[in-house]
């Protein structure tokens, strides 16, 4: 398999208490990829993707962050060897969306444009998830911004056509 048969759903931040628990940094907004047990693929920088099983995960009260335990990770210094390692499932494991929807990964990649029938001002680079939605545009001088990613800021998105729409407020394209 090659880097496209893959979603990164997540990232090993730290081990959580001494019996192998983690803590997992979300990269998306389906809950049920830290809570439901199954199959997941975790990776080191430059590794090939492992299979391992998650047996449960809960979302810790009032943060981003989820706790989740795999089969076969029972003490803390096993846990820590993972911290650092990306979660995944494969790109074929994704949920249905309704009209209007789209996943938040595929937007990296997508021009930003300021009219519909304007050039690019730049194109998304990274989507970074905590609390609120933001966007890394890297705009064509080089410069990278981050733009929250809300419907009054970014009310159009083209996934098929290949660009978003950015109407944003007074200086913040100046920042």
């Amino acid at each position: 398999m090659n880097s496209n048969d893959w979603l990164a759903v997540g990232t090993v931040v730290g081990a959580q208490g001494l019996r192998g628990e983690l803590r997992v940094n979300p990269a998306s907004e389906f809950q049920e990829r830290f809570t439901t047990p199954g199959t997941r693929w975790l990776q080191a920088r430059g590794g090939e993707p492992r299979a391992v099983e998650l047996s449960s995960g809960r979302q810790l009260p009032g943060k981003q962050l989820f706790v989740v335990r795999f089969e076969g990770i029972n003490d803390r210094s096993a846990a820590e060897a993972l911290v650092g390692q990306t979660l995944l499932v494969r790109a074929d494991d994704r949920p249905a969306l309704a009209d209007g929807e789209f996943h938040l990964l595929d937007l990296v990649g997508l021009e930003v444009r300021l009219q519909a029938d304007a050039e690019a001002i730049g194109s998304v680079t990274d989507l970074i998830s905590g609390g609120n939605d933001l966007l890394e545009v890297e705009r064509r001088d080089g410069r990278k911004q981050l733009i929250p990613f809300v419907e009054a800021i970014v009310p159009e998105v083209h996934l098929k056509a290949g660009w978003l729409l950015l109407t944003p407020p007074p200086g913040l394209l100046e920042l």
